[in-house]
């Protein structure tokens, strides 16, 4: 773990990543507001756009494959750093970042990159918890992603 600060002065630890995945996107017109600069709203998407291309690469982890094994995984926590300004056409690449964990949760970090210059324009950090199917709170890790952290060598 490395202790940093965010923008704000606030210490922050920067846990490992246990897996990483990264894909790119190309801003849209439509994703951009009167400033002509993306809307914040819009990084909140990105992450979920690198969240899905994970769970493609690190399959099991999915939105839909979670759903099939009988559980929700709704967001609890989600927080963006905001540090360059996107604009239409630029290509940003989502850096996703699982961060492990011994309680019952999915952790990510992120890290967006401006492709043109590799400039870090936001950084940001999600949690996400399990419900069953009755949409009650698991407090112990479901089997499915048991298995799957050792699928992928993660302790």
């Amino acid at each position: 773990m490395r202790r940093k600060e965010n923008l704000m002065g606030r210490k922050i630890i920067q846990k490992e990543a246990s897996l990483i995945n990264r894909t790119s996107l190309r801003v849209r017109f439509s994703e951009v507001d009167s400033m002509r600069i993306v809307w914040h709203g819009e990084y909140i998407r990105y992450f979920e756009d690198g969240r899905e291309s994970f769970g493609r690469q690190y399959s099991g982890l999915g939105y839909m494959e979670m759903h099939e094994a009988g559980y929700f995984v709704p967001m609890v926590h989600v927080e963006v750093d905001f540090k360059s300004p996107l604009k239409v056409g630029d290509i940003v690449i989502v850096e996703t970042r699982f961060i492990n964990s011994e309680a019952a949760k999915i952790c990510f970090q992120y890290i967006l990159y401006r492709e043109s210059d590799m400039q870090v324009v936001a950084t940001g950090e999600s949690v996400q918890v399990f419900l069953n199917s009755s949409f009650e709170l698991e407090l112990l890790s479901p089997s499915f992603y048991q298995e799957w952290k050792r699928r992928w060598k993660i302790e």
